[in-house]
């Protein structure tokens, strides 16, 4: 299998992008974020040509995650246990919950779509919503691979995180002042690991960026970040046997300010006892 998790920061706008990504690079299960749209908006059509089916999940103009993928899609979920909703001035557990969480099952693996809250500035009640949401994905996780610890789970996508000072490239984001690289926001995803998922692509890739804004030159300059990821469970981990990280995909007409992550997965051979039969 091989999966990819890309922010297209708008499909429609990119759709033509999407697919022939998808198509090129041989994706089987490809998850979106800032998808931008409700799903009765989503273009299903060019998926389906190219050999996809499609889950969305969008409420409005903002947020969205979709998966499209070659493989049955199964056990469809549009939040995680415990996910915080936001809406400005409103507190509470009654706070709508936004479209940021899809998952999935495929050919025996939980696959998350996730588009983590960005958190805006220091002090911002949606930065305290980013905590909560974090934790909150923290105690689900852990809980799913408790309840099931032989899973093959991956959390992917746009964590709005940079994890290591190595990861910011970009001289306007700094600790003490910017959101990103707070310790309490790392803190938070490396609290993820605790809940039992790595980071699958960087003892492959231990650097590179996976975001350049759009303003003052900063792709050309390579002020990047790398704020997307997939964090697998043991039993992903341990199947994972490559990875790459598109970053021409951010150069062309009308780029996504995210390129895609991708990881490919050994299944096994059902006839050769020698290879891992991991997927249920």
């Amino acid at each position: 299998m091989r999966l990819a998790t890309w922010n297209i920061n708008s499909i429609r706008t990119r759709v033509s992008r999407a697919v022939d990504f998808a198509v090129r690079e041989d994706i089987d299960v490809l998850a979106f974020q800032e998808i931008k749209c409700k799903p009765e908006q989503f273009p299903y059509e060019p998926f389906e040509a190219a050999g996809y089916h499609v889950e969305a999940h969008g409420l409005n103009q903002w947020n969205g995650v979709a998966i499209a993928s070659r493989l049955p899609i199964t056990d469809v979920r549009t939040s995680f246990a415990g996910q915080p909703g936001f809406a400005k001035g409103h507190e509470g557990p009654d706070a709508p919950l936004e479209a940021r969480a899809l998952g999935v099952m495929v050919d025996g693996v939980r696959v998350w779509s996730l588009y983590v809250p960005n958190g805006r500035a220091l002090g911002d009640e949606h930065y305290t919503y980013k905590l909560h949401w974090l934790e909150a994905l923290r105690t689900a996780t852990a809980a799913e691979l408790a309840a099931n610890p032989e899973l093959p789970l991956a959390l992917v996508g746009d964590f709005n995180i940079i994890p290591f000072d190595h990861d910011n490239g970009d001289p306007s984001i700094v600790e003490g002042v910017s959101t990103h690289v707070s310790p309490a926001e790392r803190e938070a995803f490396f609290a993820l690991e605790k809940a039992g998922v790595t980071d699958v692509v960087r003892p492959l890739i231990p650097e590179g960026f996976t975001y350049w804004d759009y303003q003052r030159l900063k792709f050309p300059r390579n002020e990047g970040i790398r704020i997307d990821f997939v964090l697998g469970s043991r039993t992903f981990a341990e199947a994972v046997t490559g990875a790459s990280i598109h970053r021409d995909e951010r150069k062309g007409e009308q780029p996504s300010d995210h390129v895609p992550v991708v990881v490919d997965i050994d299944r096994g051979d059902e006839d050769d006892d020698n290879l891992p039969m991991i997927f249920a």
